[in-house]
């Protein structure tokens, strides 16, 4: 009986270790709404990437850059990229729960970033997981003649 007590007591140690609160709390991944305003008929491109029209949904690497291409018959394409910030409420309790390997596990995996809603006002944060983003400038200036 003392050793599956010794045992269970590894096990949850071991799982505690080796995961930090970025991962636990927002994951390596979050979902992105990508919304074209003004026209739901452009084709999205993420990441170079087709995604759809009009408005896509898809899940996103927190340590990679957004890369939305915006393509609309009778306009210039229209590149946007959003840039990541450092999460570092959770890179603090990372660092204070589980040391560093804890925050090992966050930058290794890219937990330790989200998309930057503070400094992009295209960026509006749903929640932790969640993340919405709005792709405006296909406008008259950059119509193409035809």
């Amino acid at each position: 009986m003392k050793r599956k007590i010794t045992f269970f007591a590894s096990m949850m140690a071991g799982t505690m270790l080796l995961n930090s609160c970025g991962v636990i709390f927002g994951g390596s991944r979050y979902q992105g709404l990508i919304i074209v305003k003004d026209h739901p008929n452009a084709t999205i491109y993420v990441n170079d990437e087709k995604a759809g029209e009009g408005q896509v949904t898809g899940l996103y690497k927190r340590n990679r850059l957004l890369k939305v291409e915006v393509r609309e018959k009778g306009y210039d394409p229209l590149i946007k990229n959003f840039d990541n910030t450092f999460r570092t409420g959770n890179f603090i309790l990372s660092v204070l729960a589980t040391g560093v390997i804890g925050v090992g596990v966050d930058l290794g995996t890219g937990a330790a970033y989200k998309p930057d809603h503070k400094g992009n006002p295209n960026i509006q944060k749903l929640s932790t997981k969640n993340f919405k983003f709005t792709v405006d400038g296909l406008t008259p200036e950059n119509k193409t003649e035809q």
